[in-house]
């Protein structure tokens, strides 16, 4: 039968004869798979390794996955640093030594703009560290963007080490700022970027696993100070060299992104990160899977070329727009869903509350969220990240309505214990968010707007953070507002469009290889 598609139809037969060429020309077991010549067609080689279980990548990729676990250790200097901000200001000796007024029992006392301007100057801090190191991340290679916020980090400790005033806090936060949201925009760019694509989702979700760990030894020890030496509150800021000192250990012998040194055009260097990254995998074929990265990257500039799409701020524009837009949700979810409330004010919202012992609720809560990150972390390539996100943002929007109906009913013993159980529920909700999230934001966007899209996506998280901030403190302190657990309300509204959005936005990407997760727009 003849056929009336003309040149056109021909065009596309001989482009497709090219892909599948191209494709044996690589690996010859390619063929076994017409997903895989649409992939070529589209950009992107199979690797060889997609029809592994996880447990066989794992044990396969023993360098590369060690590689992801170490790089996310320093999550743990991120999550200690917001679990020490939550329980260092009901610290007693803290209270003492930056008291700037006194409280209505006639006790020293922190005021509520000082308050609000610490945790509000960490955010903008944040949001400086998340959208500038992009630009530094991309052009100079992800392990010059992990020395230069290794530097910002080791300067704030040393700041909060020496400093006497509430003034040298505010610097000392607003380094620390700026040092955690380099690390969050770098950590899981990173990891996605070296993690075997059957366990990435795993990978990624270790950043929440060490932020996790990070925030419950920070109580632990502020925990300890409160019961044994309740006006010493230096000793847990000591304890932060500790993990300064590990985590330029480990970025001493992290290799770089292989993906990046492409985007560069050095390939000896992506032979050299990919030999590391892959040392003792058997009959591993580099050459191979350099082609692999190469021709994505190819691919990628082609079409962002043909779109006039080239420049970074092409992450706001149509279909970019749209991944940008999902990366940040489920994370940016959390803010609006009490995370302030709970994680950055969590100890002194219950004290407010008059709980007698907020500092072991936080160690409780936290011990709670090690749990949930580990159970996430093993489950997120079976599960799948839309699930796990849309359950857990459900679950931390119940807990705040929840909570919010504790206010207004008539207070007997059983409330206290029940605004444990929904704390404790709302920190299982927000572990599994933040596992998910961190992944989507490591995962979404094109290899070659992904730094951009990971710093903008966490900065935006980062400037509601710092509305939260200011307002928070408000909300929960008896000598202003005094809503009390009537806050739960406030974050019941403001969260309800984003717990609903994350059912009708968030796609699955578990197991998926970028190209597949390029189809999903």
């Amino acid at each position: 039968m003849a056929s009336n598609e003309g040149p056109a139809h021909e065009k596309r037969q001989v482009d497709h004869a090219h892909a599948v060429e191209h494709m044996e020309d690589i690996s010859p077991a390619m063929n076994q798979k017409d997903a895989t010549v649409e992939a070529v067609v589209q950009g992107q080689a199979a690797t060889g390794y997609e029809t592994l279980t996880l447990w066989e990548t794992v044990m396969t990729f023993k360098v590369s996955t060690l590689v992801c676990f170490a790089a996310a250790f320093s999550a743990a200097t991120d999550g200690y640093q917001v679990g020490m901000n939550s329980g260092i200001v009901a610290n007693k000796g803290f209270i003492h030594q930056f008291a700037t007024t006194v409280g209505s029992n006639g006790q020293p006392a922190l005021a509520s703009p000082v308050l609000s301007g610490w945790s509000s100057i960490q955010s903008v801090g944040q949001i400086v560290g998340m959208v500038s190191l992009s630009f530094v991340s991309s052009r100079f290679g992800r392990k010059i963007a992990m020395y230069t916020y290794w530097l910002i980090l080791a300067t704030s400790v040393l700041a909060e080490s020496l400093g006497r005033s509430w003034q040298t806090w505010l610097v000392a936060k607003l380094l620390a700022g700026i040092g955690i949201g380099c690390m969050q925009s770098t950590l899981p760019t990173y990891i996605a970027e070296v993690a075997p694509v059957k366990i990435r989702g795993g990978l990624l979700m270790l950043y929440s696993l060490w932020w996790t760990v990070g925030t419950f030894f920070a109580y632990i020890a502020m925990q300890t100070m409160n019961k044994k030496h309740p006006t010493e509150y230096l000793t847990p800021i000591y304890t932060q060299w500790a993990q300064i000192g590990l985590m330029i250990i480990i970025y001493v012998f992290l290799p770089e992104s292989p993906p990046w040194c492409v985007t560069r055009g050095d390939t000896v260097g992506a032979k050299k990160a990919l030999r590391k990254l892959n040392y003792g995998v058997r009959d591993y074929n580099l050459d191979q899977q350099l082609e692999v990265l190469v021709l994505a990257v190819e691919h990628e500039r082609a079409v962002a070329a043909e779109q006039k799409r080239e420049h970074w701020y092409a992450i706001f524009r149509g279909v970019d727009g749209l991944r940008t837009v999902i990366a940040l949700w489920t994370n940016l979810s959390q803010q609006f869903i009490g995370l302030t409330l709970f994680s950055t004010f969590g100890t002194y919202f219950f004290q407010q509350a008059g709980l007698p012992d907020p500092f072991m609720i936080k160690c409780i809560t936290s011990s709670i969220n090690i749990a949930t990150t580990i159970i996430v972390v093993f489950s997120a390539d079976k599960i799948g990240r839309r699930r796990i996100a849309c359950y857990a943002t459900t679950m931390m929007w119940l807990s705040c309505v929840i909570i919010g109906i504790l206010g207004v009913v008539h207070h007997v013993k059983a409330t206290d214990y029940l605004l444990v159980l929904f704390a404790c529920f709302w920190n299982i909700g927000m572990t599994a968010n933040g596992a998910a999230g961190w992944g989507f934001i490591g995962e979404i966007s094109s290899q070659r707007l992904r730094p951009y899209t990971a710093g903008f996506g966490a900065a935006c998280t980062c400037v509601v953070g710092v509305a939260m901030g200011q307002l928070t403190p408000y909300m929960v302190n008896t000598n202003m507002w005094n809503w009390g657990l009537k806050t739960g309300w406030f974050y019941a509204g403001v969260g309800l469009p984003f717990a609903t959005g994350m059912w009708l936005l968030i796609p699955e990407t578990a197991g998926y290889v970028y190209i597949e997760v390029k189809v999903l727009w």
